[in-house]
């Protein structure tokens, strides 16, 4: 069977720079063949000077190679057009990117990805990018629970117009987005400048060993709980500066928090991580997880664990989107000290009944 394309949703709220940096993406040399898929063409749809139109179709060839579709229906319909047509030699690309409109809940689009077996069998998702306007941030994420749902399904997130605000407020924002989302990377870019590194490839969705918590979010739960859900760990022995992070050392850690001052947003979306050195029961963990997706599969909007299990001598990985969860059997523990680290990001979660909750299934 052929490779699976990636597809990169491109999301943000009205105005945060999403086509100024499609528009970067598809006039580098970067060698390679992109399909872009537009959720509408409104006013701030791709340039005509940077596309070479095509008759009446749907379907636009750019003058780097790269093809453009709009779609005006159903993402699958859009999805199987351009692969019948790759198939038939008409049209190539090797990665697709689907940029959503600005108040879209980028949800339901990373969800197709999964649920249409179609889909799945030719398409792989890579991940969910999110941008954030700095200047009109802090009101769209205060008003908007889909501004808020683009920051949370986030697997990297790029604050966009920094220049056009203080140094002290971009701050503020970092420690606001990381408080949402402590899993995505958070990077500032300028004018659509974001090196394709940063954008493509990130592996989001796959399951893999790969936990990335932002360091500066543990260090503020270890201040913020001293009480004992497995939090005391967090200055443990995965944690230095990188936390893990390979070479991902896109973090911009230069930015210094005050962890005391805490913002005074109430978002709906929010985070917290689980950590233990005890390994857990896998019946009960089982039916406890079960449990949860059923209740609150709709508010959660991602979470992803590395676990400790007794009896199994290799890590298990999981992560799911909503109700739909994934888990694999991963490496052996090797030379590190088997431990649980689970994050979870959603809307409303009754943070303190799941930790507990899984404090109780642990062997």
């Amino acid at each position: 069977m052929s490779k699976l394309t990636p597809v990169t949703i491109l999301t943000g709220f009205l105005g945060s720079g999403k086509t100024t940096l499609l528009k970067r993406i598809l006039n580098e040399q970067h060698g390679m063949k992109i399909a872009v898929i537009e959720n509408e063409f409104g006013e701030e749809n791709i340039d005509n000077e940077i596309l070479v139109q095509d008759g009446r179709e749907q379907i636009v060839q750019m003058s780097n190679g790269c093809i453009c579709c709009t779609i005006r229906g159903d993402l699958v319909a859009a999805l199987s057009q351009l692969m019948t047509r790759r198939d038939a030699g008409e049209i190539d690309f090797d990665r697709v990117v689907i940029e959503t409109t600005g108040v879209a809940n980028p949800g339901p689009v990373a969800q197709t990805f999964f649920m249409d077996d179609e889909i799945a069998q030719r398409y792989l998702l890579d991940a969910v990018i999110t941008l954030v306007d700095a200047k009109h941030a802090n009101q769209q994420l205060d008003k908007q629970e889909e501004a808020q749902r683009q920051v949370g399904f986030a697997d990297a997130i790029f604050i966009t117009k920094a220049d056009l605000v203080a140094e002290g407020d971009i701050g503020d924002l970092r420690h606001r987005l990381l408080h949402m989302n402590p899993r995505a990377p958070v990077r500032t870019a300028h004018f659509g400048e974001a090196p394709i590194d940063t954008i493509f490839d990130l592996r989001g969705f796959n399951l893999n060993e790969k936990l990335e918590i932002d360091p500066d979010f543990l260090r503020a739960e270890a201040e913020e709980h001293d009480h004992d859900h497995g939090h005391e760990h967090a200055h443990g022995e995965h944690c230095g500066d990188d936390c893990g992070h390979d070479n991902h050392d896109h973090h911009d850690h230069g930015h210094k928090h005050n962890h005391h001052h805490h913002h005074n947003h109430a978002d709906r979306i929010g985070s917290f991580v689980f950590r233990s050195e005890k390994p857990f029961n896998y019946g009960k963990l089982e039916e406890f997880l079960s449990g949860i997706l059923s209740v609150y599969g709709e508010k959660l909007l991602r979470y992803k664990g590395v676990l400790y299990m007794d009896a199994v001598d290799r890590k298990v990985v999981f992560q799911g989107v909503h109700q739909l969860m994934g888990s694999d059997i991963g490496a052996k523990w090797g030379d590190e000290t088997p431990g649980t680290k689970m994050v979870f990001i959603g809307v409303d979660l009754p943070k303190d009944a799941i930790l507990k909750g899984l404090a109780t299934c642990l062997a």
